[in-house]
């Protein structure tokens, strides 16, 4: 760890947990269907619009990563399966989008990524669509590396690859921090990076992955692992 110059940061189940606030936002947008285009809502169940997704993303397998995409792609053909044009995709996506970036963070979220900013580079690593601004942390952050800009999703390579041209240090002087073993850990393994896992929930590491270099429960422990090793920006 004592060669870290820079931090690559997954956000989804990292930063805050995210399931519920797509359940939430999910529910606010078929409950802004019903209002203001009820032809949607009593033809179909909320379930009718995963179903379309589902379909628009096998039809197009080469953009499965843009979430965006996918869910403004599903919306227009339920509208127009009921009489309604595709005006309505931009308002409905936006009530979506509102409400997915209305998270909460981790307790240790803010004050360990001020420190952490302070004395690394940090660049956020994700395949969602969350907007960093709007949530509140953009200012803690000196870049951010998506799935759509780099055309390609965690765990594929060019993700990382992006993403050690924006922390602008070498593989082995990034640590790319995130919860999940597979489309984090073992993707910025790959990729050369240093590894810190996030297990908040107590999990049991997949026996068939080489384990990452750090296994932590919050940010605070990131920061003190670093911190002890001495590393510098």
């Amino acid at each position: 760890m004592h060669r870290i110059r820079a931090i690559t940061l997954d956000l989804d189940n990292t930063l805050w947990e995210i399931d519920p606030v797509i359940s939430e936002a999910e529910r606010l947008l078929w409950e802004w269907l019903g209002k203001n285009y009820p032809r949607i809502t009593e033809n179909y169940a909320p379930e009718n619009l995963l179903e379309m997704r589902a379909a628009v993303t096998k039809e197009y397998s080469d953009r499965s990563h843009d979430f965006r995409f996918l869910r403004k792609q599903a919306l227009e053909r339920l509208a127009v399966s009921v009489g309604y044009t595709a005006d309505l995709v931009e308002p409905a996506f936006g009530v979506f989008d509102d409400a997915r970036n209305r998270v909460e963070l981790y307790p240790d979220v803010m004050p360990e990524l001020a420190l952490l900013s302070a004395r690394y580079r940090v660049v956020a690593v994700t395949n969602g669509n969350a907007n960093l601004h709007r949530i509140g942390i953009g200012h803690l952050f000196h870049g951010i590396v998506t799935s759509v800009g780099a055309g390609a999703p965690k765990p594929e390579k060019p993700i990382f690859d992006q993403a050690i041209r924006e922390a602008g240090a070498s593989p082995g002087e990034i640590l790319h921090v995130g919860d999940h073993p597979v489309t984090d850990i073992e993707g910025a393994r790959r990729a050369g990076l240093r590894t810190a896992w996030v297990n908040r929930n107590g999990d049991a590491w997949p026996g068939d992955l080489e384990p990452p270099d750090l296994e932590v429960t919050s940010m605070i422990e990131i920061r003190q692992h670093l911190e002890s090793a001495g590393t510098r920006r």
